[in-house]
């Protein structure tokens, strides 16, 4: 089989026009509207949320009347695939593009920023004539030009990093009464975020309710920390389950309400069937106090490549096109989303850009009855970089090879309990050798240098760094100590400002950039300070700030850079 690699739009998308795409929702009513009309998308996803973290696939103790309702009056993709973490399959999502070709690694370490030069679902949607909106985790980068906003979303209600309480954001900062940047400017919030970010998502459908919108709802729950009212925990605790379980279930009942929340406004609004709602998940479920939470059979968890860590929900309603209740277990994965939508939304290819993804429209329209087979990749560890071969797999309609020695028979063998490879070396040889050549055309595309984040420039000042896009260091623990890849965008007068837990004794801190390199003294108790008038030259640079302490070195908590 040949590698499913940078297929161009033109290729990945039907031929359809866009008259007939729009036609099928109206159409099935039989009602002729006065003009066509672009669906709108709203797409759903939770973060942590396993493929059996659902009534309807199974949880015996876990309520989701919304998504269950969802599911009925869905197709559903059986054999969905995405990342084993949240970043890489951001990163696909959003481009269409394996997130190895985007400069997304990992999820933190300045390993989660996309290159600004990809060409974002919500750019090309924007670009066709769409009003677009972003209410949750972006985590494809914090800073200019790497935010949301930056990246085609007109409006953009998001925590920073990859979860609220992280590094990256406000010191203090939680799930309730969140402090949250909107379009690019921090404000306090009040109330629990997924109600907070359902919201504005229902704001933004509401008075878009004209115009065709893009509004991605992309909750951090259940996402750890696992804060959650005791009302949507109570009932868990009752059913016997871990802690960390009750916590988490909690925390998708309430997703399952807000899920309500929003198809009940569609319906209020009278605007379903000419919307598209996907609903799925980032990665598996994380086991970590939740022995007993149910997988629904699966192997592994987050952060695998096996089917646990893999494998989620995907459900998408889009009335009078795709059947209610229907199944299909094609496979497919992330990088499908951005060229389905875009087919269906009737947007036009754009010059050079090229996808790894499919049109699924086909299938869901139910008019290709030999949907040919093809191998996806999906690869994931900590590092800068990729290695090959390591935590990675191949999988196809019935085959898995698992780090270029497991094969396993997903017909057979679901659960992954029996390694094939000794049966069936020249399959396996085969697997391995297309894996080669996907892992050396992914890492051709750019490399794996990461973004530099821009200073000095007039769509973001001051700029804010912090340990979430450092590099270098192991983590963003306490005594790490980390550097930021930068680029000053204009030669100028700057001031520096360090922000740091307060020292408990005289320590001295130190700022480099190129060569500049100053340091001022630091008293016990001082929580700050700041290397003002500084003449910055233009061009790329390597910032370091840290505390240093006797022999002791300390990373800083947040760099503010500003230029007068």
């Amino acid at each position: 089989m040949c590698l499913q690699t940078r297929r161009t739009f033109l290729g990945a998308a039907s031929a359809m026009t866009a008259g007939a795409l729009l036609a099928g929702p109206r159409g099935a009513m039989g009602q002729e509207p006065s003009a066509p009309r672009l669906p709108n998308v709203v797409l759903i996803i939770t973060d942590d949320q396993g493929y059996g973290d659902l009534g309807c696939h199974g949880n015996p103790v876990l309520k989701t009347p919304h998504l269950d309702r969802l599911h009925a009056e869905s197709t559903r993709f059986t054999r969905f695939h995405v990342c084993p973490v949240c970043s890489p399959t951001r990163a696909s999502l959003m481009t269409g593009r394996y997130n190895y070709r985007t400069g997304v690694v990992d999820t933190y370490a300045g390993r989660s920023m996309m290159h600004a030069d990809e060409v974002t679902l919500a750019e090309a949607l924007s670009r066709g004539g769409y009003r677009t909106g972003i209410f949750g985790k972006w985590h494809l980068g914090d800073n200019h030009p790497m935010r949301a906003m930056d990246q085609g979303f007109q409006e953009a209600l998001v925590h920073r990093g990859g979860g609220v309480g992280q590094p990256s954001d406000p010191p203090g900062n939680s799930y309730f009464d969140p402090v949250l940047s909107h379009n690019g400017r921090d404000e306090k919030h009040e109330g629990y975020c997924t109600d907070i970010f359902t919201n504005a998502a229902i704001a933004f459908i509401e008075s878009n309710r004209d115009r065709p919108f893009f509004a991605y709802l992309s909750t951090n729950a259940p996402h750890v920390p696992l804060q959650i009212d005791d009302r949507h925990v109570a009932p868990y605790r009752a059913a016997d389950v871990s802690e960390g379980a009750a916590k988490v279930y909690g925390m998708i009942a309430n997703i399952d309400e807000n899920v309500g929340r929003v198809l009940d406004t569609l319906a209020r609004l009278d605007i379903e069937r000419d919307t598209i709602v996907i609903f799925m998940t980032d990665n598996g479920g994380t086991p970590a106090e939740d022995a007993d939470r149910f997988n629904a059979g699966l192997r592994g968890w987050k952060g695998s490549v096996y089917e646990g860590g893999i494998r989620v929900p995907f459900f998408l309603r889009w009335p009078g096109v795709a059947a209610a209740g229907r199944d299909i277990d094609r496979v497919a994965a992330h990088i499908d989303v951005f060229p389905t939508l875009l087919a269906a939304c009737g947007i036009d290819p754009m010059e050079g850009v090229q996808v790894d993804g499919l049109n699924l429209l086909p299938l869901l329209r139910e008019e290709t009855p030999d949907w040919p087979d093809r191998n996806l990749f999906f690869q994931w560890h900590r590092g800068d970089a990729p290695e090959p071969f390591r935590q990675c797999a191949v999988l196809n309609q019935r085959y898995k090879l698992v780090d270029g020695k497991e094969l396993y028979d997903l017909d057979r063998d679901p659960a992954e309990e029996r390694d094939i490879a000794a049966d069936q070396p020249e399959r396996v040889a085969q697997m391995r050798a297309a894996y080669e050549t996907w892992f050396a055309d992914v890492s051709a595309t750019r490399g794996y240098a990461p973004p530099r984040i821009l200073l000095g420039t007039p769509h973001e000042n001051p700029v804010v760094l912090t340990r979430q896009d450092w590099r270098g260091a192991e983590g963003w623990g306490a005594h790490d100590v980390g550097h930021w890849e930068v680029r000053v965008a204009a030669a100028g007068t700057y001031t520096v400002r360090l922000r740091f837990p307060a020292v408990e004794q005289a320590a001295g801190a130190l700022f480099r950039l190129g060569d500049v390199a100053l340091g001022i003294p630091l008293h016990g108790g001082e929580e700050s300070c700041e290397f003002a008038g500084m003449a910055l030259p233009a061009g790329d640079a390597r910032l370091e700030a840290f505390l240093q302490q006797g022999s002791r070195y300390t990373g800083v908590h947040y760099v503010d850079v500003i230029k007068q």
